[in-house]
This record gives C-alpha cells, sequence and structure tokens, in this order.
C-alpha cells in the first residue's frame, strides 16, 4: 500500500498530469488526482497524490512543501484519514417551512 499526500495551494488550471509530473521526479506515482466541485466541475484548489514507499512521499513532501507552482505556494503534507459525515441531512429547518404560521403579508 502506498502512502497518500495532501496538496492544497494548487492553481485552479490544474489539471491531474501536472500533479502527477510534479511529484514524478521524486518517485513512483501510483495516483494523482484534483478534487473538483461537484457543483461547478472547477478545480477545488487541492488534490491527493499517493505514492508507492513512505520514504518517496516523505523524499516529495521535503522537497515540494513550500514550493510554488502557476503562482500560488503549495502546503504539501501527509493525507489524515477522512472523518466520517453524518447521512443525516445536518442541521436542517424544523417544521413549519417558509411563510406559515400566520403571520406574514398577505397579497
Amino acid at each position: 500500500m502506498g502512502s497518500k499526500i495532501y496538496v492544497g495551494g494548487l492553481p485552479y488550471s490544474a489539471v491531474d498530469q501536472e500533479l502527477s509530473d510534479l511529484f514524478s521526479p521524486h518517485g513512483n506515482v501510483e495516483s494523482a488526482r484534483i478534487i473538483m466541485d461537484k457543483f461547478t466541475g472547477r478545480s477545488r484548489g487541492f488534490g491527493f497524490v499517493e505514492m508507492t514507499t513512505d520514504e518517496e512521499a516523505k523524499a516529495a513532501i521535503e522537497a515540494l512543501n513550500g514550493s510554488e507552482m502557476g503562482g500560488r505556494t503549495l502546503t504539501v503534507n501527509e493525507a489524515r484519514p477522512q472523518t466520517p459525515r453524518s447521512r443525516d441531512g445536518g442541521g436542517g429547518f424544523g417544521g413549519g417551512g417558509y411563510g406559515g404560521g400566520g403571520g406574514g403579508r398577505r397579497f
């Protein structure tokens, strides 16, 4: 199993292949993925790279953290495990809905 790396501060124009090319001089890149906004389809400015070994990942982190890509400073570090999200939809609005309650304007 490889070592997963978080890469923040990516230019919004960057593509997966550019991210892979950035990391490949530091070892074997298993995968490189820029996270896209599901509504707009645009880059969210961060991504993840998976490298074959922990040693390669550490070398890449040391070499690339604080470097620049497309005029932006990169934040490169070990990816933390994703925290589980609640499936209940969050805070929401309890009952009533908009305009219910009799006190609204009448037209």
